[in-house]
């Protein structure tokens, strides 16, 4: 990669930067423009960690600004833009976990992942001076493919989310379409998949089941543990995003994925393999409400367009993204004594075996239109 002068004396404002991706992404960055000015706003929920930016802010020879607060509170956003004037900004700030989403928590959802959004899109529309937003979203905005199907996402599939989660985030990307149509917001909205690397908070399937085999516990899927994602590296996602900044269209939806489709019993399997533990060890638990068969990305957009493709093989990438873990107890056991028990959620449901038959999920009222493009987000 070709470093580009571009991002080089100006300024960034990443909104939840002390989280999983948005410190990868701060690292990232720093790594690469080291003249760049970037402020770190967030509020530091139980997934936001300030330990995930430490070597970020001892480092004197970075121009780094962390300020704690919340999107959703309109004043203090529009203090910061005040201050630091920004170039660009990009938003990590979100709700994230769909079992808080489900069990009581999907209030904050719509605070953070709505209302939090609109007070973004309205700094970025009253400074003239911003050269681009970036709205970091989800392939889960599109609901769920069926496991037998060639079918993938692109940027015209039909919003259908199926959880609390996914109905906010595509509610904030909609909002972020609509101030690009009425008002010409320089926003880019991404939708990228299941990301995996370091400082990534345990309630997510592989920090949660490598600290799970660390306690020497059982690893708990849900259901018949055949719910297929795409994985992408967190630093890949970073690069991706990188290029929204610079290049990306203004009102542009751009998919991220790596082509790596795994069902949950897959990782789990992978990770028992790391520990030299075999499949006794894993435990099938009731399924969660609302969980989404499989997410497959078609990410020809934004290769074709602005020159992203993968650069970390999964094999690699994966063990070298367990062995962080291993290699980091403080941090992990610093996290549990902030937070806490890592995803009760799981605990909800009962054990089971699996039988002869797959588990079904509960069909729905809403239907794909697969070829036909959607109005939510057609370019």
């Amino acid at each position: 990669m070709n470093k580009s002068p571009e991002l080089n004396n100006k300024t960034i404002l990443v909104c939840g930067g002390a989280g999983f991706i948005g410190s990868n992404f701060i690292r990232y960055i720093f790594s690469r423009y080291p003249g760049v000015k970037i402020v770190n706003f967030d509020k530091l929920t139980y997934s936001g960690n300030l330990d995930n930016n430490k070597d970020i802010s001892k480092n004197s020879a970075l121009d780094y600004h962390f300020v704690k607060g919340d999107i959703v509170n309109k004043k203090k956003v529009d203090a910061v833009f005040k201050k630091y004037k920004p170039d660009y900004i990009i938003n990590f700030a979100a709700e994230t976990h769909v079992d808080r989403s489900i069990h009581g928590a999907s209030l904050e959802f719509i605070k953070t992942n709505i209302e939090g959004v609109f007070n973004i899109a309205e700094a970025v529309k009253a400074y003239s001076s911003v050269i681009k937003y970036v709205q970091v979203s989800t392939d889960e905005v599109h609901g769920s493919l069926p496991l037998d199907s060639k079918e993938r996402f692109h940027e015209y599939t039909l919003f259908a989310p199926n959880v609390p989660y996914a109905a906010t985030k595509a509610g904030g990307d909609l909002l972020c379409r609509s101030y690009f149509s009425t008002w010409k917001v320089p926003v880019v909205v991404t939708h990228c998949s299941n990301n995996y690397g370091p400082y990534q908070y345990p309630e997510k399937i592989i920090p949660f089941f490598v600290t799970r085999m660390l306690e020497n516990k059982k690893l708990p899927l849900y259901g018949d543990g055949r719910h297929v994602r795409d994985w992408v590296y967190v630093l890949d996602h970073c690069h991706a995003l990188e290029l929204c900044l610079l290049k990306g269209a203004p009102g542009s939806v751009y998919h991220i994925g790596a082509d790596n489709e795994l069902d949950n019993t897959d990782i789990a399997k992978r990770i028992l393999q790391y520990f030299n533990r075999n499949e006794s060890w894993i435990e099938y638990v009731g399924d969660r409400p609302g969980h989404d068969r499989r997410y497959s990305i078609d990410s020809t957009k934004i290769t074709e367009e602005l020159g992203w493709r993968p650069m970390y093989a999964f094999e690699k990438a994966f063990v070298k993204t367990i062995q962080w873990y291993v290699d980091n107890p403080k941090w992990i056991s610093r996290v549990q004594k902030r937070t806490g028990v890592f995803n009760p959620h799981i605990d909800l449901w009962r054990a089971h075996k699996l039988n002869n038959k797959s588990i079904s999920t509960p069909s729905l009222s809403f239907q794909r239109t697969s070829n036909s493009k959607s109005v939510s987000n057609k370019k």
